[in-house]
């Protein structure tokens, strides 16, 4: 991008007005010697008391959009300067001003508003030269980034087709999996019948378990076997008795 503000100087060494506006015109003067200064901030006071002695007065409109412009306000500076461009009666300060409104906005790579501020500006100077570059310019990065747009567009639609097509994937494995584990399952039942057979017979009929006993009641138990055993050893001494011994008779 070429020139910014070159404008500045011109319009204010070139204007000359009757005496009523000296207050104003010395405000301007002293403001130009602080912008050349690069004091944009003091420059833009003088320029605000100009304008306060005349609200129409063009170089302190122009130079005031200038030395916003400088301290990087951009949209205060294209308030002004489209205000100046408006209230100026000849062609070249109104090509000044929207040129400098094209520069604000190719600061902030708004490239459309720019290529429309540099059209105003060759309607009013057609042989403005920097305006035809920067013109150029701002066209050339419009296509950039139309083109950027247009592959980041490209590519979340991509990005979001390959997703839509893992989820799909994702779906259908877990699918199989989900099949391949109940016909296993189904496998797995058809292949022992007699197992299952075995094991629905187990949980219709538990298998009982021996009963542990207490030792007191193990000796209880115990001795009344012996009980048992010494009556029926007794009984049977009573049933025996002696043997007597027979003669026989013949």
């Amino acid at each position: 991008m070429r020139k910014a503000c070159c404008y500045i100087l011109i319009l204010a060494a070139c204007t000359v007005y009757s005496s009523a506006h000296a207050q104003t015109n010395k405000y301007v003067r002293e403001g130009n010697k602080l912008y050349e200064q690069k004091k944009y901030k003091e420059a833009a006071t003088d320029y605000q008391k100009a304008l306060a002695k005349d609200p129409t007065y063009i170089p302190g409109m122009f130079n005031l959009g200038n030395s916003l412009y400088q301290q990087k306000q951009f949209d205060a500076a294209r308030k002004v300067l489209n205000a100046t461009a408006k209230t100026a009666k000849d062609k070249e300060a109104k090509a000044g001003a929207n040129y400098n409104i094209g520069n604000t906005y190719m600061q902030e790579q708004k490239w459309e508003d720019a290529i429309q501020a540099y059209k105003q500006t060759l309607r009013n100077n057609p042989q403005d030269a920097d305006a035809k570059y920067n013109l150029s310019y701002a066209n050339e990065m419009l296509k950039k980034q139309q083109n950027q747009d247009k592959n980041n567009k490209d590519k979340d639609k991509d990005n979001k087709k390959d997703q839509k097509d893992k989820d799909k994937q994702d779906k259908d494995k877990d699918k199989q999996d989900k099949d391949k584990d109940k016909d296993n399952k189904d496998q797995k039942d058809k292949g022992d019948p007699d197992k299952n057979k075995d094991q629905d017979k187990d949980q219709q009929h538990p298998q009982s378990q021996p009963s542990k006993l207490s030792q007191q009641q193990a000796d209880q138990l115990l001795n009344a076997l012996q009980q048992e055993e010494k009556k029926l050893q007794d009984k049977m001494q009573k049933a025996k008795g002696i043997q007597v011994k027979t003669e026989k008779d013949w």
